[in-house]
């Protein structure tokens, strides 16, 4: 396979994006296949198409999205970076059996890297590309490992990529990699490890298996209904209700811009920003901050009062 041939002038080494990329490796495993051509295959003969760009071109065609919004350089940025959504697809193949549905998300996060693309900060496209499509690829192996997801948050994810290489690395530097090393190693909390080591060993139940000798008894059966009760919901209903009545009581103590700033920031839907308000006004935009905190912090107390007032009423009652 033929490679593009790059000025190594043009490059440094903290910004080399647009580094060789083989897909020869990935070709050689849909070849010994019983059927050699196949859809994987056929995507990696698919993108060698289209030309890598030069610094120069990535950045012109860059501004011109920016600018004017041309979807035609927008294609034009993604396609030329089909590759490097293949390059690092392939760095988490171990953890997912297909490559083709990594290279999916990694494309949907090179497209939002295309959307979000700062051309005058002197970076490479690439090099900003690479982050998008790195957390496109991580999200979707997360969200679907297991049917019950066992990352939720940012330090779980960290966490869930990072427990087995870690336990890797110190066994083969000779030590027993128990949970308070790891913890000490990756930064962690030893009870973190723990519950990741629990939820990685664990496996899927369904609802519906049955439990014990009796065929119609199943899990679910032996699950909380976590439905709200009608005392629970009427109590929500009734307190929307109040909520918003005294909501509508206190704007009408509000006047010019503080009843302005109270309907346009705190109530809509879509906030009018600090600075259409102070345009409107002829004031700056810290003005208006400093008047929507002193309205925030008389909702505050007024609703204080009155829901102190309700719930005194509703104990004497």
């Amino acid at each position: 396979m033929s490679k593009a041939k790059r000025d190594p002038e043009e490059e440094t080494p903290r910004d080399d994006p647009y580094r060789e990329i083989d897909l020869a490796e990935a070709e050689d495993s849909s070849a010994k296949a019983l059927v050699p051509f196949d859809a994987l295959q056929r995507y990696l003969a698919e993108i060698r198409r289209y030309p890598l760009l030069s610094r120069e071109e990535e950045h012109r065609i860059a501004v011109e999205y920016k600018e004017f919004g041309n979807l035609e350089a927008a294609y034009k940025l993604v396609t030329a970076n089909l590759r490097l959504v293949v390059m690092i697809a392939r760095e988490y193949q171990r953890a997912f059996r297909s490559l083709l549905d990594l290279v999916q998300e990694g494309n949907i996060g090179l497209m939002e890297a295309v959307k979000n693309f700062d051309p005058y900060r002197g970076i490479r496209f690439p090099s900003y590309a690479v982050w998008w499509i790195r957390a496109y690829v991580l999200r979707y192996l997360i969200n679907n490992w297991r049917m019950v997801k066992i990352g939720t948050t940012q330090a779980q994810r960290k966490l869930f990529f990072n427990l087995q290489k870690e336990k890797e690395r110190l066994e083969a530097e000779g030590f027993a990699p128990g949970p308070k090393l790891l913890a000490q190693r990756l930064n962690v909390k030893e009870g973190e490890v723990v519950e990741m080591e629990q939820r990685l060993a664990s496996r899927d139940l369904s609802t519906d298996a049955p439990v014990g000798d009796d065929e119609g008894a199943t899990l679910l059966s032996f699950m909380a209904d976590q439905k709200e009760t009608p005392e629970e919901h009427f109590a929500g209903a009734e307190y929307r209700r109040l909520l918003s009545d005294k909501i509508e009581e206190f704007s009408k103590g509000l006047k010019d811009k503080e009843l302005v700033i109270f309907r346009e920031r705190l109530l809509n839907e879509e906030p009018l920003t600090l600075r259409e308000i102070g345009a409107r006004y002829g004031i700056s935009r810290e003005r208006v901050r400093q008047i929507e905190e002193r309205v925030k912090k008389k909702l505050k107390d007024y609703l204080g009062r009155e829901f102190k007032e309700a719930k005194d009423t509703a104990a004497g009652a």
